[in-house]
């Protein structure tokens, strides 16, 4: 039964999302959201490129995302939506193909928020199941894994397009349970934006925690997470010791 007067000791899974969470955000995407902007605007120049990106959430001049956008928390499908409704002379569905090409390409200039192989070897030795799951396509979160060393220590990935669903729904850490055999009040689901806080309380996660590795800020998150920290290495002092794998 779930410890109500401890939470945190019944959590013995963690659901982690990708960009913002694993990878800092503004390093990782800054430039990557500048080339989709630059594809979708197929050659209409630079004031159409900065109005895709301001219509999707990145500001030209700073780089910022906004929280909460459809950079910060969409899927390719609905970044390409955006794009064509702000002026995009593409057409969503050859656009979003385009796109999802780009995001696991953009795995290579990925920056990580710390060693992400020991980080998970870590946890892994702790007891604890784990698992990603992003709004990207599952072959760029495979690619991410893959090149910073965690793929391994992974027991579950979730894209938009592996049969979950999409954030906010509850899909995906639903799904991450049956594959561990876990409850949800037993998973953690750490995020940096409000989709996947939301996720995380619609399937019943036992703890929701936000990091500010991403597009959110403490006044955004603080609201949905039972926690906001400054990055995902908080975990491991925050969680109890669990057993020994």
């Amino acid at each position: 039964m779930m410890n109500s007067d401890n939470p945190l000791a019944a959590i013995r899974g963690l659901l982690f999302d990708k960009d913002g969470t694993l990878l800092r955000y503004d390093e990782s995407w800054g430039p990557v959201n500048r080339q989709a902007a630059k594809l979708a605007a197929d050659g209409a120049g630079e004031a159409m490129e900065n109005r895709l990106l301001i219509a999707c959430g990145m500001d030209p001049v700073t780089g910022l995302t906004r929280a909460d956008s459809l950079f910060a928390a969409g899927t390719a499908a609905q970044i390409a939506a955006g794009f064509v409704a702000a002026g995009s002379p593409l057409a969503v569905g050859p656009l979003t193909v385009a796109l999802d090409e780009l995001f696991v390409r953009a795995s290579d200039f990925s920056v990580a928020v710390t060693d992400l192989a020991g980080f998970f070897a870590r946890l892994r030795a702790r007891g604890f199941r784990l698992g990603v799951a992003s709004s990207d396509n599952e072959r760029s979160i495979r690619e991410t894994a893959r090149r910073f060393g965690f793929l391994d220590h992974l027991d579950f990935i979730a894209g938009y397009d592996s049969g979950h669903g999409c954030k906010p729904e509850p899909g995906m850490v639903l799904g991450f349970c049956k594959s561990v055999g876990l409850q949800p009040f037993e998973v953690a689901m750490v995020g940096d934006n409000n989709h996947d806080l939301h996720m995380g309380a619609a399937a019943g996660a036992g703890l929701k925690v936000a990091v500010l590795t991403g597009t959110g800020s403490p006044e955004t998150l603080a609201g949905a997470a039972d926690h906001v920290l400054d990055d995902i290495t908080g975990l491991e002092t925050l969680l109890p010791q669990g057993e020994p794998a």
